[in-house]
C-alpha cells in the first residue's frame, strides 16, 4: 500500500510505517502524477484536493490532518467513492491559547491589570470558538458569541447568540468561522468596508480562522484612516503570498500557526490515523500520548507574593509568547519578493516545538482559589 502524504505531517512513520510505504510530498506543489499509484492521500490545508488531482488516481482514502476542509472537493469524493476524514476539534485549544496569548499582549499594552475587563466577541463557534469561549468564561470575561448556523439550528438557544453587528462592538473581536462561499451564512469577506468603519482604536481585531474571511483590500484602506482598530492576523488572503503593505500596518502577524502546538499537530496525524485504520478494518494500537516527548520547561512555581494577572501573564507566555513568530515572519518581508512565498511556507515547515499550557506543572504556595481557578480555566497543570 501507497500512502502519499505531506511532508509536513508530524509522526508519519510512527503511525503510518506499519500500514504502508510513505511517499513525503510537498503539500503545496502536489501534482496529479504524485499520487497516480497511491491508495491513501493525507494532506493539509494547502492542497486543493478535488477531480483535477485525483481522477485516474487509485486513491481510495483522503485524510486532511486540519480542523478545514474548504480545501477539499467533498462531493466528487462521494461521487467516486473515495473515503474522506478530517480532524475537526484537533487543534482548537491550540488555537484558544494563541488569542490567550494575544490577549495577554493587549492588556500589558492598554496598562490594564485585569484582563478579564475586556468583553470577548467571538464570531464563529465551532470547535475553536467554543473552546476559547469557555476558557475565557471561566476567566471572568464578558464574552459574547456570534454563530448564524448555529443559532438557527438552536433556535431554544436565543438567549445564547448575538448578531454579527453586537459582536463587533465588544473590546476584542475574534474570528473562527470556515471559510464558505455557497452557503446561506458566507462567511468569504464577511468583513469588509462597512464592518470595519464601524470598529475604533479602542478595539482589537483578531483573525486566527481564515484568512479570506476578512477584505484584505478593505482592511489595508482602513488602518490607513484615523480610528482604526488594532489588529492582529495569524491567518491572510493569498497565502503563502501575504500582502506586505498590509503586514506592515496590523500590530501583531503570524504565518498560520496558531493551532501549530505539538500537541494539536500530532492529535491531527492520530485522528486521521484512525480514520484509516478503521477504514482499512485495523486495530487502533497508537495514540498521540505516546509519541510526545518530555517538554522544554516542565515546572514553575508561585508564592503567596506572587501578583495574580503578574502571574497568569508570566505562565502564559513561558509557553508561548507571539512577538517571536511576529518577528520572524516580518524578516521574511526584507527578502526579494520572489523568496518570501517560500520563506512563509518555512516558517510554517520548520517551526519550533511550542507546548500547551497542559504540559507545564504550576505550583502555587500560599495563593489564592481565584488564581487556582484561572490557571485551572487556562489549562495549566496545578501542584497545589
Amino acid at each position: 500500500m501507497l500512502i502519499v502524504a505531506d511532508e509536513n505531517i508530524p509522526l508519519l512513520d510512527a503511525f503510518f510505517g506499519d500500514i504502508g510505504e510513505i511517499r513525503r510530498v510537498s503539500g503545496r506543489t502536489l501534482r496529479p502524477e504524485d499520487v497516480r499509484d497511491a491508495d491513501a492521500l493525507l494532506v493539509r490545508s494547502v492542497t486543493p484536493v478535488n477531480c483535477a488531482l485525483l481522477e485516474g488516481s487509485r486513491v481510495r482514502f483522503v485524510g486532511t490532518a486540519t480542523i478545514g476542509t474548504d480545501h477539499i472537493d467533498l462531493d466528487w469524493l462521494k461521487e467516486n467513492n473515495i473515503q474522506f476524514s478530517a480532524a475537526p476539534g484537533c487543534n482548537a485549544n491550540s488555537v484558544a491559547e494563541y488569542v490567550l496569548a494575544v490577549l495577554s499582549l493587549y492588556a500589558e499594552r492598554l496598562v490594564l491589570g485585569d484582563w478579564s475587563k475586556l468583553s470577548v466577541g467571538i464570531v464563529g463557534v465551532g470547535n475553536v470558538g467554543g473552546e476559547l469561549a469557555e476558557k475565557l468564561s471561566r476567566l471572568g470575561f464578558d464574552v459574547k458569541l456570534c454563530d448564524p448556523p448555529r443559532a438557527e439550528r438552536e433556535p431554544e438557544s436565543t438567549d445564547t447568540f448575538v448578531s454579527l453587528g453586537e459582536a463587533l462592538t465588544c473590546d476584542v473581536v475574534s474570528f473562527h468561522t470556515p471559510l464558505t462561499r455557497e452557503s446561506e451564512h458566507p462567511t468569504y469577506h464577511m468583513i469588509g468596508e462597512r464592518e470595519l468603519a464601524g470598529l475604533t482604536s479602542a478595539q482589537l481585531l483578531i483573525n486566527a480562522g481564515r484568512g479570506e474571511v476578512i477584505d484584505g483590500a478593505a482592511l489595508q484602506s482602513r488602518l490607513d484612516q484615523v480610528n482604526a482598530p488594532l489588529v492582529a492576523l495569524d491567518v491572510w488572503e493569498r497565502e503563502p503570498q501575504i500582502s506586505p503593505d498590509l503586514l506592515d500596518k496590523v500590530w501583531l502577524a503570524t504565518p498560520h500557526i496558531g493551532g501549530y502546538s505539538l500537541e494539536g499537530k500530532v492529535q491531527g496525524t492520530e485522528m486521521i490515523y484512525q480514520a484509516m485504520s478503521r477504514f482499512m478494518g485495523l486495530p487502533l494500537r497508537k495514540q498521540a500520548g505516546q509519541f510526545l516527548p518530555e517538554p522544554a520547561l516542565s515546572k514553575v512555581a508561585f508564592t503567596g507574593a506572587a501578583d495574580e494577572h503578574d502571574a497568569i501573564r508570566i505562565a502564559l507566555r513561558a509557553c508561548y509568547d507571539p512577538r517571536q513568530d511576529d518577528a520572524r515572519l516580518r524578516h521574511t518581508m526584507g527578502l526579494p519578493v520572489d523568496e518570501r512565498g517560500a520563506a512563509f511556507d518555512q516558517l510554517r515547515r520548520d517551526y519550533p516545538v511550542r507546548r500547551e499550557c497542559s504540559s507545564l506543572k504550576v505550583q502555587l504556595k500560599g495563593t489564592s482559589k481565584s488564581l487556582h481557578d484561572s490557571f485551572r480555566a487556562i489549562g495549566f497543570k496545578l501542584k497545589i
